[in-house]
C-alpha cells in the first residue's frame, strides 16, 4: 500500500518535480551499490585490465617492469608457438569430450531420479558428495587410486584377470584418464541442475500425450526435450566455461604429461608465466584464451535460443 501511495505521489507530481524525484533515486541506488561495484571491480575488472595492459608489454619476473611496449608482438607469438595452438587444439577435444559425456550421463540420470519417489533425498546426498570435494583432493585421491602398482583400480582389473594399465604414464590414457577422474567429479553438477529443470516441467501436456497414447520415448522427444532447451543451454555454457579453465586435476595428477599428453592450456599458461617466467606472453595467452571463451559463450547462447 505504501509503494502504490507513492507512485500516486509522484504521478500527480509536476513533471520537473518528478525528474527531481527520479533524479535523486537514481543517485541514492548508486551509492547503495557503490561498495559492491568497488569490490567487484577490485576483484575481477582490475586483473583483467591488469593482465591486457600487461600483454602488450615485455614484462618478464626477470625484469618486471613495463618499459618495452611491444604492442602485439606477444599476440603473434603466442599464435604461431605450434606448442599452445597443441595445447588449445587439446583443449578443445578435452572440452568437448567431458561436456558430451557428463551431460549425456547426467540427463539419464536426471530422468531416471525424476521418476523415483522415495528415498530422493539420499539419493541426492550421495550425488551431491564428489561435486562438494576440492578438485585438488579429487586429484590426490585418483592418483593414489590409479597407482601402476598400488592403486585400488589395477588391482581390481587383476582380479578379473585384466593387465594393469598405466593409467597416467600411457600418452594413449592419460588424457582419458582426466576426463574420467573430470566426469567422477563434475556430472553431479549436470544432474542436479537438469533433474531441478525436470522437476519444475508443467504436467498438463504430459497428462494430455497420455491420453492421446503417446509413448514415453515421444513424450520425451516431443514434450520434455523442447521444455527442457533453456535449463540445457545454461548447463553446457556454465560447464563448457569452467571446462575450458580446467587447472587442477592437470596439476595434481599429471602436470601436463607424459609428454605433452595432458598440457591443456590453462597449465600451459601457468608454466609460461612461472616457469617460463614471461608474464607478457602468458597474459596475451590468457587473453587469446578469453576471446575464445567468449565467443562460444555467444555461439552457444545464440545456437540454443535458434532452437527455443
Amino acid at each position: 500500500m505504501t509503494i502504490a501511495a507513492d507512485d500516486r505521489r509522484l504521478n500527480n507530481m509536476p513533471r520537473t518535480e518528478q525528474t527531481a524525484v527520479e533524479r535523486r533515486d537514481r543517485m541514492f541506488g548508486w551509492l547503495i551499490a557503490s561498495p559492491s561495484l568497488g569490490l567487484l571491480f577490485l576483484v575481477i575488472l582490475f586483473p583483467v585490465f591488469w593482465a591486457l595492459y600487461t600483454s602488450v608489454h615485455d614484462y618478464t619476473l626477470i625484469a618486471p617492469n613495463f618499459d618495452t611496449f611491444n604492442g602485439i608482438d606477444n599476440y603473434t607469438k603466442a599464435l604461431g608457438d605450434p606448442e599452445f595452438r597443441h595445447t588449445l587444439w587439446l583443449t578443445a577435444f578435452f572440452v568437448a569430450a567431458v561436456v558430451l559425456l557428463e551431460f549425456a550421463l547426467g540427463f539419464l540420470v536426471a530422468l531416471m531420479l525424476n521418476s523415483v519417489e522415495r528415498f530422493k533425498a539420499i539419493y541426492y546426498a550421495i550425488l551431491l558428495c564428489p561435486l562438494l570435494m576440492n578438485p585438488v583432493i579429487v586429484g590426490l585421491i585418483w592418483r593414489m587410486f590409479l597407482h601402476p602398482s598400488l592403486g585400488i583400480v589395477n588391482y581390481l582389473l587383476s582380479l578379473v584377470g585384466i593387465d594393469p594399465v598405466n593409467w597416467l604414464g600411457s600418452t594413449k590414457v592419460a588424457l582419458w584418464t582426466i576426463v574420467m577422474v573430470d566426469i567422477w567429479h563434475q556430472v553431479s553438477f549436470m544432474i542436479v541442475l537438469l533433474l531441478a529443470g525436470l522437476s519444475a516441467l508443467p504436467r498438463e501436456p504430459y497428462e494430455a500425450a497420455r491420453v492421446d497414447g503417446a509413448s514415453a520415448l515421444r513424450s520425451f522427444w516431443h514434450i520434455t526435450l523442447p521444455l527442457m532447451l533453456p535449463v540445457i543451454a545454461v548447463t553446457l555454457l556454465i560447464r563448457l566455461i569452467f571446462a575450458v579453465k580446467t587447472y587442477d586435476l592437470v596439476y595434481i595428477m599429471t602436470r601436463g604429461g607424459p609428454g605433452v599428453a595432458t598440457d591443456l592450456v590453462s597449465y600451459f599458461i601457468y608454466r609460461t608465466a612461472f616457469v617460463g617466467l614471461n608474464i607478457g606472453e602468458a597474459s596475451a595467452m590468457s587473453a587469446i584464451l578469453l576471446a575464445v571463451i567468449m565467443g562460444l559463450t555467444v555461439w552457444l547462447h545464440r545456437y540454443m535460443r535458434s532452437l527455443t
